[in-house]
Protein backbone atom coordinates (compact mmCIF):
# COMPACT_ATOMS: atom_id res chain seq x y z
CA UNK A 1 0.00 0.00 0.00
CA UNK A 2 1.41 3.33 -1.56
CA UNK A 3 1.55 5.88 1.69
CA UNK A 4 -0.55 8.67 2.22
CA UNK A 5 1.03 12.19 1.97
CA UNK A 6 -0.85 15.19 3.89
CA UNK A 7 0.36 18.21 3.27
CA UNK A 8 1.60 21.58 0.04
CA UNK A 9 2.58 20.00 -2.93
CA UNK A 10 5.51 22.20 -5.41
CA UNK A 11 3.23 23.93 -6.96
CA UNK A 12 4.22 24.69 -10.56
CA UNK A 13 6.38 27.83 -11.75
CA UNK A 14 7.58 27.55 -7.83
CA UNK A 15 11.49 26.36 -7.06
CA UNK A 16 11.20 23.10 -5.10
CA UNK A 17 13.00 23.30 -1.59
CA UNK A 18 16.75 23.80 -1.32
CA UNK A 19 16.28 20.98 2.18
CA UNK A 20 14.11 18.85 2.81
CA UNK A 21 14.58 17.83 6.66
CA UNK A 22 12.50 14.36 7.58
CA UNK A 23 11.12 13.82 11.17
CA UNK A 24 10.66 9.86 11.37
CA UNK A 25 7.87 9.31 14.29
CA UNK A 26 6.50 6.25 16.21
CA UNK A 27 3.66 7.45 19.08
CA UNK A 28 5.23 10.34 19.85
CA UNK A 29 1.95 12.00 20.00
CA UNK A 30 3.45 13.79 23.55
CA UNK A 31 6.17 15.34 22.48
CA UNK A 32 5.36 15.79 18.15
CA UNK A 33 3.74 19.32 17.99
CA UNK A 34 6.05 21.17 20.09
CA UNK A 35 9.06 19.71 18.32
CA UNK A 36 7.80 20.80 14.98
CA UNK A 37 6.83 24.04 16.30
CA UNK A 38 10.48 24.49 17.65
CA UNK A 39 11.79 23.03 14.52
CA UNK A 40 9.90 25.01 12.04
CA UNK A 41 10.65 28.18 13.50
CA UNK A 42 14.57 27.30 13.47
CA UNK A 43 14.18 26.71 9.87
CA UNK A 44 12.57 29.98 9.27
CA UNK A 45 15.47 32.02 10.99
CA UNK A 46 18.25 30.06 9.59
CA UNK A 47 16.75 29.15 5.70
CA UNK A 48 14.11 31.68 5.00
CA UNK A 49 11.52 29.86 2.57
CA UNK A 50 13.08 27.01 0.34
CA UNK A 51 12.56 24.33 2.96
CA UNK A 52 10.35 21.61 4.07
CA UNK A 53 9.38 19.34 7.08
CA UNK A 54 8.25 15.92 6.55
CA UNK A 55 6.69 14.06 9.77
CA UNK A 56 7.18 10.13 8.31
CA UNK A 57 4.62 8.79 10.50
CA UNK A 58 5.88 4.78 10.42
CA UNK A 59 2.63 3.44 11.52
CA UNK A 60 2.03 5.08 14.89
CA UNK A 61 -0.57 3.83 16.88
CA UNK A 62 -1.82 6.87 19.25
CA UNK A 63 -3.00 9.94 18.37
CA UNK A 64 0.70 10.86 16.44
CA UNK A 65 -1.11 10.62 12.92
CA UNK A 66 -3.59 13.27 13.16
CA UNK A 67 -2.11 15.67 14.80
CA UNK A 68 0.93 15.86 12.06
CA UNK A 69 -2.23 16.09 9.76
CA UNK A 70 -3.07 18.98 11.75
CA UNK A 71 0.19 20.57 11.71
CA UNK A 72 0.45 20.25 8.06
CA UNK A 73 -2.62 21.89 7.18
CA UNK A 74 -1.96 24.67 9.73
CA UNK A 75 1.69 25.44 9.05
CA UNK A 76 3.41 26.53 5.57
CA UNK A 77 6.59 24.03 4.41
CA UNK A 78 4.89 21.08 6.38
CA UNK A 79 3.68 17.93 5.50
CA UNK A 80 2.72 14.46 6.50
CA UNK A 81 3.45 11.25 5.28
CA UNK A 82 1.83 7.93 6.64
CA UNK A 83 2.98 4.80 6.25
CA UNK A 84 1.62 1.23 6.83
CA UNK A 85 4.75 -0.70 8.43
CA UNK A 86 7.30 0.35 11.17
CA UNK A 87 11.12 1.61 10.96
CA UNK A 88 13.13 5.02 10.66
CA UNK A 89 15.02 3.81 8.11
CA UNK A 90 12.06 2.45 6.21
CA UNK A 91 10.35 5.86 5.99
CA UNK A 92 13.87 7.87 5.71
CA UNK A 93 14.31 5.99 2.22
CA UNK A 94 10.87 6.23 1.40
CA UNK A 95 11.18 10.24 1.68
CA UNK A 96 14.74 10.96 0.46
CA UNK A 97 13.70 8.57 -2.80
CA UNK A 98 11.30 10.66 -3.51
CA UNK A 99 12.19 14.38 -2.62
CA UNK A 100 12.53 17.41 -4.64
CA UNK A 101 14.79 19.14 -2.72
CA UNK A 102 18.39 19.37 -3.31
CA UNK A 103 19.24 18.19 0.57
CA UNK A 104 17.57 15.89 2.19
CA UNK A 105 18.44 14.90 6.18
CA UNK A 106 16.31 14.05 8.84
CA UNK A 107 16.72 14.20 13.01
CA UNK A 108 15.25 12.47 15.78
CA UNK A 109 11.53 14.62 17.19
CA UNK A 110 13.24 14.86 20.70
CA UNK A 111 15.55 17.53 19.18
CA UNK A 112 18.21 15.84 21.22
CA UNK A 113 20.47 18.05 19.04
CA UNK A 114 20.70 21.81 19.64
CA UNK A 115 19.06 23.11 15.99
CA UNK A 116 22.30 25.83 15.96
CA UNK A 117 23.89 22.72 14.19
CA UNK A 118 21.36 22.62 11.17
CA UNK A 119 23.19 25.66 9.23
CA UNK A 120 26.84 24.12 9.84
CA UNK A 121 25.56 20.71 8.81
CA UNK A 122 23.72 21.35 5.33
CA UNK A 123 26.34 24.26 4.25
CA UNK A 124 29.15 21.98 3.03
CA UNK A 125 26.20 19.88 0.79
CA UNK A 126 24.80 22.73 -0.33
CA UNK A 127 27.96 24.30 -1.66
CA UNK A 128 28.60 20.80 -3.04
CA UNK A 129 31.95 20.39 -1.24
CA UNK A 130 30.44 17.74 0.64
CA UNK A 131 28.59 14.47 0.23
CA UNK A 132 27.13 13.80 3.20
CA UNK A 133 27.27 15.14 6.76
CA UNK A 134 26.70 14.54 10.40
CA UNK A 135 26.67 15.43 13.54
CA UNK A 136 28.79 13.77 16.33
CA UNK A 137 28.61 13.73 20.26
CA UNK A 138 32.10 12.17 20.56
CA UNK A 139 34.42 15.09 19.32
CA UNK A 140 36.47 17.45 21.56
CA UNK A 141 34.36 20.44 20.98
CA UNK A 142 30.67 18.44 21.53
CA UNK A 143 28.60 19.22 24.86
CA UNK A 144 26.80 16.48 25.52
CA UNK A 145 24.92 15.72 28.79
CA UNK A 146 23.89 11.75 29.08
CA UNK A 147 24.46 8.57 31.22
CA UNK A 148 27.50 6.79 31.61
CA UNK A 149 25.72 3.48 29.96
CA UNK A 150 24.82 4.96 27.15
CA UNK A 151 28.10 7.27 26.64
CA UNK A 152 29.81 3.65 27.37
CA UNK A 153 28.26 1.63 24.49
CA UNK A 154 28.10 4.57 22.04
CA UNK A 155 31.95 4.95 22.00
CA UNK A 156 32.39 1.17 21.85
CA UNK A 157 30.33 0.93 19.26
CA UNK A 158 31.72 3.44 17.50
CA UNK A 159 35.25 1.91 18.26
CA UNK A 160 33.72 -1.37 16.96
CA UNK A 161 33.19 0.31 13.53
CA UNK A 162 36.69 1.99 12.86
CA UNK A 163 37.82 -1.24 13.24
CA UNK A 164 36.06 -2.10 10.01
CA UNK A 165 37.73 0.77 8.19
CA UNK A 166 34.71 3.42 8.87
CA UNK A 167 36.18 6.97 9.92
CA UNK A 168 32.42 8.40 11.20
CA UNK A 169 32.98 9.11 14.94
CA UNK A 170 29.42 8.57 15.30
CA UNK A 171 27.55 6.46 13.78
CA UNK A 172 24.28 7.10 15.34
CA UNK A 173 23.95 10.48 15.94
CA UNK A 174 20.26 11.18 14.79
CA UNK A 175 21.27 14.58 12.91
CA UNK A 176 22.67 13.64 9.42
CA UNK A 177 22.27 14.94 6.25
CA UNK A 178 23.28 14.21 2.17
CA UNK A 179 22.44 15.59 -1.58
CA UNK A 180 19.91 13.95 -2.91
CA UNK A 181 21.87 12.65 -5.98
CA UNK A 182 23.83 10.99 -3.29
CA UNK A 183 20.73 9.32 -2.00
CA UNK A 184 19.52 8.12 -5.02
CA UNK A 185 22.59 6.42 -5.86
CA UNK A 186 23.24 5.14 -2.43
CA UNK A 187 19.81 4.49 -1.19
CA UNK A 188 18.65 1.50 -3.28
CA UNK A 189 21.38 -0.89 -1.77
CA UNK A 190 20.81 0.18 1.46
CA UNK A 191 18.88 -2.99 3.04
CA UNK A 192 17.60 -1.95 6.52
CA UNK A 193 14.81 -0.15 7.72
CA UNK A 194 15.38 0.28 11.24
CA UNK A 195 18.24 1.95 13.54
CA UNK A 196 21.35 0.39 11.57
CA UNK A 197 20.27 2.81 8.46
CA UNK A 198 22.09 5.35 9.52
CA UNK A 199 25.10 3.12 9.83
CA UNK A 200 24.50 1.27 6.90
CA UNK A 201 24.42 4.36 4.58
CA UNK A 202 27.88 5.94 6.19
CA UNK A 203 29.57 2.55 5.65
CA UNK A 204 28.51 2.58 1.76
CA UNK A 205 28.85 5.81 1.48
CA UNK A 206 32.51 6.09 3.19
CA UNK A 207 33.27 2.51 0.87
CA UNK A 208 32.08 4.48 -2.26
CA UNK A 209 34.74 7.11 -1.51
CA UNK A 210 32.39 10.10 -0.72
CA UNK A 211 33.00 12.82 1.35
CA UNK A 212 31.37 13.20 4.67
CA UNK A 213 31.32 16.24 6.54
CA UNK A 214 30.98 16.21 10.71
CA UNK A 215 29.85 18.59 12.78
CA UNK A 216 30.39 18.59 16.70
CA UNK A 217 26.94 19.01 18.28
CA UNK A 218 25.63 20.00 21.48
CA UNK A 219 23.32 16.61 22.51
CA UNK A 220 21.01 16.36 25.90
CA UNK A 221 19.88 12.93 25.89
CA UNK A 222 16.14 11.85 25.96
CA UNK A 223 15.43 10.52 29.48
CA UNK A 224 12.15 8.72 27.69
CA UNK A 225 13.82 7.56 24.16
CA UNK A 226 12.39 4.27 23.68
CA UNK A 227 15.38 3.06 22.18
CA UNK A 228 17.22 -0.64 23.83
CA UNK A 229 21.07 0.52 23.20
CA UNK A 230 22.33 -2.70 24.13
CA UNK A 231 19.93 -4.82 21.71
CA UNK A 232 20.33 -2.15 19.16
CA UNK A 233 24.11 -2.22 19.38
CA UNK A 234 24.21 -5.99 18.85
CA UNK A 235 21.50 -6.32 16.21
CA UNK A 236 24.04 -3.63 14.35
CA UNK A 237 27.05 -5.71 14.70
CA UNK A 238 25.17 -8.49 13.04
CA UNK A 239 24.03 -5.72 10.29
CA UNK A 240 27.85 -4.68 9.79
CA UNK A 241 28.73 -8.45 9.19
CA UNK A 242 26.14 -8.21 6.50
CA UNK A 243 27.13 -5.32 4.67
CA UNK A 244 30.83 -6.25 4.32
CA UNK A 245 29.77 -9.32 3.31
CA UNK A 246 27.63 -7.25 0.30
CA UNK A 247 31.01 -5.52 -0.80
CA UNK A 248 32.86 -8.53 -0.68
CA UNK A 249 30.91 -10.12 -2.98
CA UNK A 250 29.74 -6.75 -4.92
CA UNK A 251 26.05 -7.12 -4.06
CA UNK A 252 27.10 -3.42 -3.11
CA UNK A 253 28.62 -1.79 -5.98
CA UNK A 254 30.55 0.49 -4.21
CA UNK A 255 33.61 0.49 -7.20
CA UNK A 256 30.70 1.57 -9.33
CA UNK A 257 28.89 4.30 -7.30
CA UNK A 258 32.82 5.47 -6.67
CA UNK A 259 33.49 6.11 -10.37
CA UNK A 260 30.42 8.07 -10.63
CA UNK A 261 30.63 9.93 -7.43
CA UNK A 262 33.84 9.32 -5.62
CA UNK A 263 36.45 11.88 -4.20
CA UNK A 264 38.87 9.95 -2.67
CA UNK A 265 41.34 7.66 -4.20
CA UNK A 266 39.86 4.19 -3.87
CA UNK A 267 42.31 2.43 -2.60
CA UNK A 268 42.58 4.25 0.21
CA UNK A 269 38.69 3.89 1.12
CA UNK A 270 39.26 -0.23 0.73
CA UNK A 271 42.61 -0.26 2.89
CA UNK A 272 41.87 -0.44 7.11
CA UNK A 273 44.19 1.13 9.57
CA UNK A 274 46.33 -1.49 11.55
CA UNK A 275 43.85 -2.09 14.15
CA UNK A 276 41.31 -2.59 11.54
CA UNK A 277 44.02 -5.21 9.76
CA UNK A 278 44.41 -7.24 13.31
CA UNK A 279 41.04 -7.57 13.76
CA UNK A 280 40.45 -8.90 10.16
CA UNK A 281 43.13 -10.94 10.44
CA UNK A 282 42.98 -12.21 13.45
CA UNK A 283 38.70 -13.36 12.71
CA UNK A 284 40.24 -15.03 9.49
CA UNK A 285 43.17 -16.29 11.27
CA UNK A 286 40.49 -18.06 13.96
CA UNK A 287 38.59 -19.37 10.83
CA UNK A 288 41.45 -20.95 9.38
CA UNK A 289 42.64 -22.44 12.81
CA UNK A 290 39.22 -23.94 13.02
CA UNK A 291 39.49 -25.49 9.70
CA UNK A 292 42.92 -26.55 9.84
CA UNK A 293 42.39 -28.62 12.75
CA UNK A 294 38.81 -30.25 10.91
CA UNK A 295 40.65 -30.82 8.03
CA UNK A 296 43.79 -32.53 10.13
CA UNK A 297 41.51 -34.37 12.42
CA UNK A 298 39.36 -35.89 9.22
CA UNK A 299 42.78 -36.09 6.84
CA UNK A 300 44.79 -38.06 9.91
CA UNK A 301 42.59 -41.50 9.30
CA UNK A 302 43.70 -42.19 6.33
CA UNK A 303 47.01 -40.90 6.04
CA UNK A 304 49.72 -40.18 7.68
CA UNK A 305 50.62 -37.24 10.10
CA UNK A 306 53.20 -35.79 8.46
CA UNK A 307 50.95 -35.79 5.17
CA UNK A 308 47.76 -34.65 6.83
CA UNK A 309 49.17 -31.96 8.82
CA UNK A 310 51.04 -30.36 5.12
CA UNK A 311 47.79 -31.39 3.01
CA UNK A 312 45.91 -28.89 5.92
CA UNK A 313 48.29 -26.13 5.98
CA UNK A 314 48.14 -25.98 2.22
CA UNK A 315 44.25 -25.62 1.78
CA UNK A 316 43.88 -23.43 4.65
CA UNK A 317 46.64 -20.94 3.25
CA UNK A 318 45.59 -20.75 0.28
CA UNK A 319 41.99 -19.98 1.49
CA UNK A 320 43.47 -17.76 3.66
CA UNK A 321 45.92 -15.72 1.33
CA UNK A 322 42.86 -14.81 -0.38
CA UNK A 323 40.39 -14.18 2.23
CA UNK A 324 43.47 -11.64 3.68
CA UNK A 325 44.57 -10.23 0.24
CA UNK A 326 40.71 -9.06 -0.54
CA UNK A 327 39.29 -8.54 3.18
CA UNK A 328 42.27 -7.40 5.59
CA UNK A 329 44.30 -5.62 3.33
CA UNK A 330 41.97 -4.57 0.54
CA UNK A 331 43.43 -5.49 -2.74
CA UNK A 332 41.22 -5.79 -5.00
CA UNK A 333 41.20 -7.23 -8.87
CA UNK A 334 43.20 -10.00 -10.75
CA UNK A 335 46.04 -8.18 -10.96
CA UNK A 336 49.32 -9.52 -9.03
CA UNK A 337 47.14 -12.15 -7.74
CA UNK A 338 49.43 -15.27 -9.05
CA UNK A 339 52.38 -13.77 -7.23
CA UNK A 340 50.31 -12.82 -4.16
CA UNK A 341 49.68 -16.86 -3.92
CA UNK A 342 53.05 -17.90 -4.73
CA UNK A 343 54.26 -15.41 -1.71
CA UNK A 344 51.47 -16.78 0.34
CA UNK A 345 52.68 -20.08 -0.09
CA UNK A 346 55.89 -19.75 0.78
CA UNK A 347 54.71 -17.87 4.28
CA UNK A 348 52.96 -21.30 4.48
CA UNK A 349 56.27 -23.32 3.59
CA UNK A 350 57.74 -21.43 7.04
CA UNK A 351 54.48 -22.18 9.09
CA UNK A 352 54.65 -25.73 7.35
CA UNK A 353 58.54 -25.95 8.73
CA UNK A 354 57.23 -24.61 12.52
CA UNK A 355 54.50 -26.60 12.76
CA UNK A 356 56.15 -29.81 11.63
CA UNK A 357 59.44 -29.11 13.25
CA UNK A 358 56.79 -29.14 16.60
CA UNK A 359 55.40 -32.55 15.45
CA UNK A 360 58.89 -34.04 15.11
CA UNK A 361 59.88 -32.54 18.55
CA UNK A 362 56.46 -33.97 19.89
CA UNK A 363 57.23 -37.83 18.47
CA UNK A 364 60.59 -37.59 20.01
CA UNK A 365 59.83 -36.57 23.44
CA UNK A 366 57.04 -38.84 23.59
CA UNK A 367 56.82 -41.53 20.52
CA UNK A 368 53.34 -42.70 22.40
CA UNK A 369 51.30 -39.33 21.74
CA UNK A 370 47.71 -39.62 19.81
CA UNK A 371 45.62 -37.51 17.53
CA UNK A 372 44.40 -35.44 20.78
CA UNK A 373 48.10 -34.64 21.80
CA UNK A 374 49.08 -33.86 18.35
CA UNK A 375 46.40 -31.46 17.59
CA UNK A 376 47.19 -29.71 20.69
CA UNK A 377 51.02 -29.34 20.11
CA UNK A 378 49.98 -28.17 16.39
CA UNK A 379 47.15 -26.03 16.93
CA UNK A 380 49.33 -23.94 19.07
CA UNK A 381 52.48 -23.77 16.50
CA UNK A 382 49.95 -23.17 13.90
CA UNK A 383 48.78 -20.02 15.99
CA UNK A 384 52.36 -18.86 16.50
CA UNK A 385 52.51 -19.30 12.80
CA UNK A 386 49.23 -16.98 12.60
CA UNK A 387 51.43 -14.07 14.01
CA UNK A 388 54.64 -14.39 12.02
CA UNK A 389 51.95 -14.58 9.10
CA UNK A 390 50.37 -11.38 9.47
CA UNK A 391 53.65 -9.78 9.83
CA UNK A 392 54.91 -11.19 6.73
CA UNK A 393 51.66 -10.15 4.73
CA UNK A 394 51.53 -6.75 5.62
CA UNK A 395 55.42 -6.26 5.10
CA UNK A 396 55.89 -8.37 2.32
CA UNK A 397 53.40 -10.01 0.79
CA UNK A 398 50.79 -6.93 0.32
CA UNK A 399 53.49 -4.10 0.84
CA UNK A 400 52.53 -2.59 -2.67
CA UNK A 401 48.81 -1.80 -1.44
CA UNK A 402 49.92 0.95 0.97
CA UNK A 403 52.91 1.97 -1.98
CA UNK A 404 49.44 2.66 -4.27
CA UNK A 405 47.54 4.34 -2.05
CA UNK A 406 49.26 7.38 -2.03
CA UNK A 407 49.20 7.47 -6.12
CA UNK A 408 47.35 10.21 -7.90
CA UNK A 409 43.68 8.58 -8.56
CA UNK A 410 43.15 8.65 -12.49
CA UNK A 411 40.74 11.59 -12.49
CA UNK A 412 43.47 13.70 -10.29
CA UNK A 413 46.19 11.99 -12.61
CA UNK A 414 44.28 13.96 -15.97
CA UNK A 415 43.87 16.89 -15.04
CA UNK A 416 47.47 17.52 -13.53
CA UNK A 417 48.54 16.47 -17.27
CA UNK A 418 46.06 18.60 -18.56
CA UNK A 419 47.17 21.21 -16.67
CA UNK A 420 44.36 21.88 -15.13
CA UNK A 421 43.47 22.33 -10.77
CA UNK A 422 43.44 18.91 -9.70
CA UNK A 423 41.14 20.02 -6.89
CA UNK A 424 38.58 22.16 -9.11
CA UNK A 425 38.75 19.96 -11.88
CA UNK A 426 37.43 16.64 -9.40
CA UNK A 427 35.05 19.11 -7.53
CA UNK A 428 33.89 20.03 -11.04
CA UNK A 429 33.22 16.54 -12.58
CA UNK A 430 31.45 15.13 -9.23
CA UNK A 431 30.01 17.51 -7.69
CA UNK A 432 27.24 20.24 -9.38
CA UNK A 433 27.33 23.50 -7.78
CA UNK A 434 24.37 24.95 -5.84
CA UNK A 435 22.62 27.73 -4.23
CA UNK A 436 23.67 30.91 -3.74
CA UNK A 437 27.32 30.04 -2.99
CA UNK A 438 27.57 28.20 -6.21
CA UNK A 439 26.70 31.69 -8.03
CA UNK A 440 29.82 33.34 -6.31
CA UNK A 441 32.11 30.56 -7.41
CA UNK A 442 31.33 30.23 -10.98
CA UNK A 443 31.78 34.15 -11.29
CA UNK A 444 34.81 33.52 -9.20
CA UNK A 445 35.93 31.34 -11.79
CA UNK A 446 35.11 33.28 -14.83
CA UNK A 447 37.14 35.73 -13.60
CA UNK A 448 40.01 33.64 -12.89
Amino acid sequence: MSPDTTGPAVPPGILPPLLEIVVPVYDEERSLETSIRTLHAALAGQFGDRWLVTIADNASTDATGRIADALAAELERVRAVHLAEKGRGRALKHVWLTSDAEVVGYLDVDLSTDLAALAPLVAPLLSGHSDLAIGTRLSADSRVVRGAKRELVSRGYNTLLRATGLRASDAQCGFKAMRSDVARRILPFVEDTGWFFDTEVLMIAERSGLRIHEVPVDWVDDEDSKVDIVATALADLRGVARVLRGIASRRIPVEAIYAELGRRPFEQVHRPGFFGQVLRFGLIGGASTIAYAVLYLGLQLVIAPQVANFVALLLTAIANTWANRHITFGVRGRAGLVSDQVKGLLVFLLAWCLTSGSLLALHTARPESGPVAELVVLTVANLVATVLRFALLRAWVFRRTRRASTAPAAGTSTAARSGADPIHSASAATTPRTGALAAALTKEDAAA
